[in-house]
């Protein structure tokens, strides 16, 4: 059977509602051949992130997407947020355009936020024949956004290869910037309202997915389920409005140059400020509707995903993060699963927002200390022992 047109394949993908659909591989579609993986993570976010850096680490890794739909011009693009990095799946014809695009985010995220950017660009076929796959399925988040789901392997093998040193791609010159238009991160971190949040990745045990891991994740997510709004950490009606000074520092920073900074630093203060009143009054601003941008900002957010694992940072009661933890303990046991956790006060949001008067705007949502990367040292920590069965420590909540 023939795929798709390459830019046409994720966009004719169909879209799957409930979440737990996340295990069922009937939901997945090969990526085609031909097709690529840009991959890219921050080097040493941990140690970033113990430095209280957290911010400009997901700045980094929300940049490497911002980057790639603008640089590529691609709105449908397939791509799942990491915390500390990202991946993307890009068709064979844009992949030359998509290592100059990580080219240029390295040496931005270099320049401008003092981080180390790892980037690589792998081909599909190079997954394939080192035994593993590379499979996409589409989430709807809401009526207006959707996001990638991977499964099969290829997306740890990638990662992986980069870290070896395998498929690196060098900076671009000093001074080269990519096109950031849309990249924000003015939110200050959102506070738990049910007593944690916590950051879990949850991976196939040997077995794969097969039925029992599939039961777990449906576990786990009804765990969340039961509380409000599924433990999404974003209100409702979304966060409480608060000017940020950093995030405005960032978002100039992705804007403008230097020397051109602080006028653009004004704009995106003065843009701030108008948004921060139009949330605190609740009045619109024109066009702008502050509630249905509020409530969409909820609605757009990916605070639970699959990228060969179950991702989820999810704001829960102490309970109930117990029995999601003994759950885990006990996939574990059974060698169904292997999982990280960790647990902070607030989630952090970074977003790519085209335009406010569109209703297509995507937030990226990650603990605000530590989140998915302390996450994945957990996890890594736990395998290094050698002993699946054990819980894996929570650390005390840390305020960012």
């Amino acid at each position: 059977m023939m795929q798709p047109a390459d830019r046409e394949f994720y966009a004719s993908l169909p879209l799957f509602e409930a979440f737990e659909g996340v295990a069922d591989e009937a939901n997945y579609r090969p990526l085609p051949d031909g097709w690529w993986l840009a991959v890219a993570d921050i080097v040493n976010s941990t140690g970033a992130i113990a430095e209280g850096r957290y911010k400009s680490v997901n700045m980094a890794g929300a940049s490497v997407i911002s980057a790639l739909m603008n640089g590529l011009d691609e709105k449908n693009l397939a791509f799942v947020f990491g915390g500390d990095g990202a991946l993307a799946a890009v068709p064979g014809t844009l992949a030359a355009k998509a290592k100059d695009v990580l080219a240029a985010a390295k040496t931005w995220v270099a320049e401008e936020l003092g981080l180390e950017l790892r980037a690589a660009i792998v081909p599909v076929s190079d997954v394939r024949a080192s035994g593993f796959d590379m499979r996409v399925a589409r989430f709807k988040a809401s009526e207006e956004v959707s996001y990638a789901m991977f499964s099969g392997g290829g997306a740890s093998w990638a990662e992986a290869e980069m870290k070896a040193g395998r498929y690196q791609i060098e900076s671009a010159p000093p001074g080269t910037r990519p096109d950031l238009t849309g990249l924000s991160c003015r939110w200050n971190p959102i506070v738990s309202h049910h007593g944690a949040i916590v950051s879990i990745i949850a991976v196939p045990g040997e077995s794969g997915i097969g039925p029992e891991y599939q039961a777990l994740i449906g576990d786990i997510v009804a765990l969340a389920e039961g509380e409000e709004r599924g433990g999404h950490p974003v209100p409702e009606n979304g966060p409480e409005p608060h000017l940020s000074v950093r995030g405005i520092t960032a978002e100039s920073r992705a804007v403008a140059p230097r020397g051109r900074r602080f006028l653009t630093w004004s704009l995106v203060a003065a843009q701030s400020l108008a948004l921060f009143l139009c949330f605190r009054l609740g009045i619109n601003f024109g066009p702008f509707d502050v509630k249905r941008y509020a409530r969409d900002l909820a609605s757009n957010s990916d605070f639970r995903k699959f990228d060969d694992a179950l991702k989820m940072t999810i704001d829960v009661s102490l309970d109930r993060l117990r029995r999601i933890e003994e759950r885990l303990k006990l996939g574990a046991a059974a060698g169904i699963c292997r999982y990280g956790l960790h647990r902070q006060d607030s989630a952090l949001m970074t977003c790519i927002v085209p335009t406010p008067m569109s209703r297509d705007h995507m937030h990226f949502i990650d603990g605000a200390a530590g989140g998915y990367a302390v996450a994945a040292r957990n996890l890594k920590s736990a395998l290094s022992q050698g002993d699946l069965s054990r819980t894996v420590d929570i650390p005390p909540a840390v305020k960012p």
